[in-house]
């Protein structure tokens, strides 16, 4: 099966190259956990497996940066993705970074230099919510992999070990400008699993995938799904008190889970003896939540409801990264902005059920208008995900109809930055800033055109699509019958 000739090219370069990623953010790595725990007995070491703080990541990351080389882009209108529109600007990028953004800046010798006069750049997209390859295509019940619809509360899986690489939908999201994705599990349970954050990048193993350095996230449902799944099986939970009542739950065996490791530890810090407890590895995620280590994701419509769980999250102690979907989030932007939580939402999806009803295409100006609010615009959807740039114009627009005064420069944040925020990778990507990764796209028209389309999109510098060069544009055997036709 001749699989993406393209991507084996890709992959076979950058695994030549030799290029891997240093990470800068994210959870502990695991010698610096071991530091930051009060420190075992040197006469009892536990078994590798056993400390959930130590080996609190047993996948990781294998990424490796595609090759690129130095490269300028002259003359382009700049989105920052800091709020800032550069006309006439220059992008340098060297050594898969962003080296220096500016009007008129002069180019290096040995640069490569990409024509910007009359485009568009902008840092890479990102999606901060999406199922690809959870729910890969084909759409059929044998790639249906995002809800372990088994228990209310399964925080014990990780989407990664459902991500399938080959999901024909990460080249799509390419071809759209899209960089970097969060991955999610479903939103049928009450706590779903972790997700995962990963580079846009052709490869064979979700690992080879994994953003380096980013944090793990831990998925949570309010509302109507989990209520209806488990309610139509005849048990709990039934009813919104009966979601609320099974958090709480979780979240007092992890306070427990966590005493007795803590116990643990201090014996045998102390020289005296200790058996460790068992590890339980649903705990080891809510546990790593209430140290601060794992972000909290929370797919929530209702106002009233996301209030609650502003109130739960203080209740044990952590803190909501971000309401998802949140198309009520507009009746609280002050309380979430107070609370420094972020919301991704969308633009015009409204009225599937009701606690969709009161959805409106200027909820995310609304929540940016906000002092210190963060609004992202994000997918949900393998089509919405290749036309990111598209939604937030609408979300733009339906803004400015409201009376809201809004620049475009401000906009591309709830595409670019805002998300990195949400997802916890933002100092890393997200903006066109020195040091970051030079993730950017090039567009023929104002992204917030209806006829906007990638010219080219760069993944730490590389070259990772082109619209104009066959060489980096991906192909799959789920493509058959539709490349022949000329659909892109």
């Amino acid at each position: 099966m001749k699989l993406w000739t393209w991507t084996v090219a890709l992959v076979a370069a950058a695994a030549l190259s030799g290029c891997a990623i240093t990470a800068t953010t994210g959870p502990t790595p695991p010698a610096k956990a071991a530091e930051a725990a009060p420190p075992r007995a040197e006469a009892k070491p536990l078994l590798a497996g056993l400390d959930p703080m130590v080996h609190a990541d047993a996948f990781p990351s294998t990424y490796k940066a595609m090759p690129g080389r130095p490269t300028a882009v002259v003359g382009a209108s700049v989105f920052t993705g800091t709020g800032q529109l550069i006309e006439n600007g220059v992008v340098l990028v060297k050594d898969g970074k962003v080296e220096a953004v500016g009007a008129g800046l002069a180019v290096p010798a040995g640069y490569e230099v990409v024509d910007g006069k009359g485009k568009w750049v902008t840092p890479g997209i990102i999606d901060a919510h999406s199922h690809l390859g959870v729910y890969a295509s084909p759409s059929v019940q044998a790639n249906s992999d995002g809800n372990e619809l088994t228990n209310p509360v399964t925080a014990e899986v990780w989407a990664e070990h459902s991500v399938w690489p080959q999901d024909p939908g990460f080249n799509t999201a390419r071809i759209g400008g899209v960089t970097t994705i969060l991955v999610l599990p479903g939103s049928g349970n009450l706590i779903g699993g972790r997700g995962v954050v990963l580079r846009n990048v052709p490869a064979r193993t979700v690992q080879d995938m994994k953003f380096p350095g980013a944090p793990y996230v831990l998925k949570m449902a309010c509302g109507e799904n989990p209520k209806r799944v488990y309610g139509s099986k005849g048990r709990a939970p039934s009813t919104r008190m009966g979601n609320v009542a099974g958090y709480r739950a979780a979240w007092i065996n992890a306070q427990d889970y966590q005493r007795r490791w803590d116990e643990y530890r201090a014996k045998v810090n102390k020289g005296e003896k200790a058996d460790p407890p068992k590890r339980d590895l649903g705990l080891d995620t809510l546990t790593g939540v209430l140290r601060g280590e794992i972000l909290v994701e929370n797919h929530c419509y209702r106002a009233d409801e996301m209030a609650q769980m502003i109130d739960i999250s203080k209740e044990f102690g952590y803190h909501v990264a971000a309401f998802h979907h949140a198309v009520e989030a507009y009746k609280i932007a002050d309380l979430l902005a107070e609370n420094h939580i972020c919301v991704a939402t969308w633009a015009n999806w409204w009225g599937g059920k009701m606690e969709m009803l009161d959805g409106i295409e200027a909820n995310a100006a609304l929540v940016n208008a906000a002092k210190g609010g963060c609004a992202v615009i994000k997918s949900d959807d393998p089509d919405l995900i290749q036309r990111l740039n598209q939604e937030a114009a609408e979300a733009l627009a339906a803004g400015r109809a409201a009376g809201l005064t809004i620049s475009e420069a401000e906009a591309i944040k709830w595409i670019t930055s805002n998300p990195a925020k949400a997802i916890g990778v933002d100092k890393q990507t997200g903006s066109l800033e020195p040091g970051k990764r030079a993730d950017l796209v090039i567009w023929d028209h104002n992204p917030f055109s209806i006829y906007a389309r990638t010219d080219r999109v760069y993944l730490d510098g590389a070259i990772a699509y082109d619209r104009h060069d066959p060489r980096y544009q991906p192909r799959s055997d789920f493509d058959l019958g539709q490349a022949g036709a000329g659909v892109r």
